[in-house]
C-alpha cells in the first residue's frame, strides 16, 4: 500500500514511552509518523525528537471543562489535524480519545483508538457514554482480551475491537547473554538492596494512585492495601520473608495515599517491608526477587509482563487483563481484593521457594512473556491493524 500520513495523539508528553516501538515499526514500513502532544518538554517529546519524529504541540489541553475555552481548543486541534492532511489519527488514553473523536468528526481520516487500560470502562457513567462514542472509532485496538470483551458488551463488533498488547521489551529484562549467571546477578542485586541471600523476597512494582470516587468505593486501584493486609498475616508464619515495594505516588494525591498506607500498616516499624519510591534500574529489583505480586483492583497487563520477562513468576489478581499474563505453570491468579486468597498464594510460592521449584516456574514465565508480550511483535501487530483500517476505507489503497 502507499505510504500513510499518521499522527499519534496523547494527553502526555512525559509518559507514554510505550508508543515508541509502534512509531518505529510504522516508520520502518515507510509511513510518515508525527506526534501531537501537550506543548513543552517531556521525556516522550524529547525521545521522539531524538529519533527524528516531528512533534506538534496540541492546542487543546485535554481538560473538558464547560465553557468557550474547551470548544476553542477542540476547534484549534481540528484545524491542526486538517493542516497535517492525515490518513490516520491514532490516539491513546481516554482524554486523548475524547479529544480526537470530537475534534475530527466528519474529517476524511481513519480514527484508531488504542486502549491502554480498562479502568474508565469500569465506571458505570463512562460505560454508558462509551456505548455511543465507540462508534466514532473506525477500530478500537484493545490492549487486553478483557477490554475487548467490555467493548463487545457495549455492542462493538469483534472485527472492530482486535486485541493487541503494548508488550514489554523482553530482552531488556532478561539476564544478558554472556553476563554473569542468574545466581550471581541475584546475589549482587540482593547485596545492593540489603536483603539476605536465603530469604524469600516478594516484590510489587507499581505507582500508588489515589482512591477514585467513581470506582471501588474510594480504594486505591493498585491494591497496595490488599497486599499489605495479606503480608502481615503471611509474615507472622514466615519470618524469613521480605517484601519490596517499588513506586512513589503517581501525583501529590497519590503520594498522600502512600503515606496514609505507611501509617496504617506501620511500615516504618516493620523491618520485613522495604518501600522504595524510586530506583535507578528496576531490573535490579526483579533480579533480586523470588515472586512478583500484582494485586490490582483494575489493570491492563501491568508489571506482571516485566516480571515474567525477568524470569520472576507472578501472583496476580483476577482484575482486567492480569489473568492473561500467567498460566497454571507460570503463576497464580487470586480474586481481587481478597487478602486471604493472596496469603494462600504467597504460601504456595514460599513452599516452591523452599522446595527449589520456584526458579523453574520463573523460567517458564520468561518463555511465556517472550511468546506473548514482546513489544516488537506487538508493534508489528498494531501496524498491521492500522494498515488494515486504511484498506477497508472507501477510496483507500
Amino acid at each position: 500500500m502507499r505510504p500513510l500520513r499518521i499522527a499519534v495523539l496523547l494527553k502526555t508528553n512525559h509518559g507514554g514511552l510505550w508508543i515508541i516501538p509502534q512509531v518505529e515499526e510504522l516508520r520502518r514500513r515507510g509511513h510518515e509518523v508525527v506526534a501531537i502532544l501537550p506543548p513543552g518538554s517531556g521525556r516522550l517529546t524529547e525521545e521522539l525528537r531524538r529519533r527524528g519524529v516531528e512533534v506538534h504541540g496540541s492546542p487543546f489541553d485535554f481538560r473538558f471543562r464547560p465553557g468557550i475555552a474547551t470548544l476553542r481548543g477542540l476547534w484549534q486541534l481540528r484545524r491542526l489535524v486538517r493542516r497535517l492532511r492525515l490518513d490516520v489519527l491514532n490516539y491513546h488514553l481516554y482524554a486523548s480519545a475524547l479529544a480526537a473523536r470530537f475534534a475530527t468528526v466528519g474529517l476524511p481520516l481513519r480514527r484508531v483508538h488504542m486502549v491502554a487500560g480498562p479502568l474508565y470502562l469500569e465506571s458505570p457513567l463512562i460505560r454508558a457514554t462509551e456505548r455511543l462514542l465507540w462508534r466514532l472509532d473506525h477500530v478500537t485496538i484493545c490492549g487486553t482480551g478483557y477490554t475487548s470483551r467490555l467493548y463487545g458488551a457495549l455492542g462493538c463488533p469483534a472485527l472492530r475491537r482486535p486485541v493487541m498488547t503494548y508488550g514489554v521489551k523482553t530482552a531488556h529484562f532478561a539476564n544478558p547473554e554472556g553476563s554473569a549467571s542468574r545466581e550471581e546477578t541475584r546475589a549482587k542485586a540482593r547485596a545492593e538492596l540489603g536483603i539476605e541471600e536465603d530469604v524469600f523476597l516478594a516484590i510489587m512494582v507499581a505507582y500508588v494512585y489515589p482512591p477514585r470516587k467513581l470506582v471501588f468505593q474510594g480504594r486505591g486501584i493498585k491494591g497496595h492495601d490488599v497486599l499489605l493486609s495479606a503480608w502481615q498475616a503471611f509474615h507472622e508464619q514466615h519470618p524469613r520473608a521480605r517484601l519490596l515495594l517499588v513506586g512513589a505516588g503517581s501525583s501529590p494525591a497519590g503520594e498522600a495515599h502512600r503515606q496514609e498506607l505507611v501509617g496504617r500498616f506501620r511500615i516504618d516499624r516493620d523491618t520485613s517491608v522495604t518501600w522504595l519510591t524510586s530506583v535507578a534500574d528496576v531490573r535490579d529489583c526483579y533480579r533480586a526477587a523470588d515472586v512478583s505480586v500484582s494485586p490490582s483492583l483494575s489493570e491492563g497487563h501491568g508489571a506482571a509482563c516485566e516480571a515474567s520477562a525477568a524470569a520472576v513468576p507472578s501472583i496476580v489478581s483476577d482484575a482486567g487483563g492480569l489473568p492473561e499474563t500467567v498460566d497454571e505453570s507460570t503463576g497464580w491468579v487470586v480474586p481481587r481484593g481478597d487478602a486471604t486468597a493472596l496469603g494462600f498464594a504467597l504460601r504456595s510460592a514460599y513452599r516452591e521457594f523452599v522446595g527449589g521449584q520456584l526458579q523453574a516456574r520463573g523460567e517458564r514465565a520468561q518463555e511465556f512473556a517472550v511468546r506473548h508480550f514482546d513489544n516488537r511483535t506487538a508493534a508489528a501487530g498494531v501496524a498491521d491493524i492500522v494498515e488494515a483500517a486504511c484498506r477497508t476505507a472507501a477510496g483507500r489503497p
